[in-house]
């Protein structure tokens, strides 16, 4: 009973933060989305072929989270993206008092769009709010077809799913009918994008969806 009532308490502080968070991007007019995915989905190709697409149209931000080094943070700033790295040392999620310290280093004048790219991992971060306004979840078609069955709550938490890598479905034993069938399943009003970031396939429906979001109409 202890160990709960102390797992309150810190989901509860935690939660006291993220509300400051999104307050101070709201009044902003940043709208902020929080990227979550097992490792190698793809969170990270993702965002730079959408910062690629949106360089000119529009400032994007990157707050980029991992265990260790910064390879993807460098990755995101050759893209085009104003990037603060966050490295956990060890930790399986983001928390927002990490967050609120790295937009300390932020420039966000200007700024239309905010990625927080959360640690690879399907289980903590769902229950770890970060102040954002949705939350988007990352399956690949080079893991495996049954994630929605054994994390349910990542999907149930998320607004939309990105399934990646379609253009590796010939070869690949993934059935994107059974994926779509156990996502809506748990949440029926899940948004789904297909999308190859390798072939392009599927990222403009997806930058025309941001480009909504940004601006309220989706």
């Amino acid at each position: 009973m202890p160990k709960i009532t102390i797992a309150q308490n810190i989901l509860a502080a935690n939660d006291i933060i993220a509300q400051d968070i999104h307050q101070l991007l709201t009044i902003r007019g940043i709208r902020t989305i929080n990227m979550m995915s097992s490792p190698g989905a793809g969170k990270t190709t993702l965002l730079e072929r959408t910062i690629e697409r949106l360089r000119g149209q529009l400032e994007v931000g990157v707050i980029e989270g991992d265990i260790e080094t910064g390879n993807d943070a460098e990755r995101i700033e050759a893209a085009g993206a104003e990037t603060v790295q966050i490295n956990t040392q060890g930790a399986c999620h983001l928390e927002a008092h990490m967050v609120q310290d790295a937009l300390k280093e932020m420039n966000l004048t200007g700024m239309r769009l905010l990625f927080i790219e959360n640690i690879g991992n399907l289980v903590c971060p769902a229950a770890w709010d970060l102040g954002e306004d949705i939350r988007i979840v990352i399956a690949s078609t080079t893991e495996g077809d049954d994630k929605p069955a054994k994390y349910p709550q990542m999907f149930a938490i998320s607004q939309i799913m990105v399934v990646n890598k379609i253009d590796l479905l010939p070869y690949v034993d993934y059935s994107l009918e059974k994926v779509r069938r156990q996502a809506l399943a748990i949440n029926p009003n899940l948004r789904i994008f297909e999308v190859s970031c390798r072939t392009g396939d599927g990222l403009d429906a997806w930058c025309e969806w941001l480009s909504a979001f940004i601006n309220g109409t989706t």
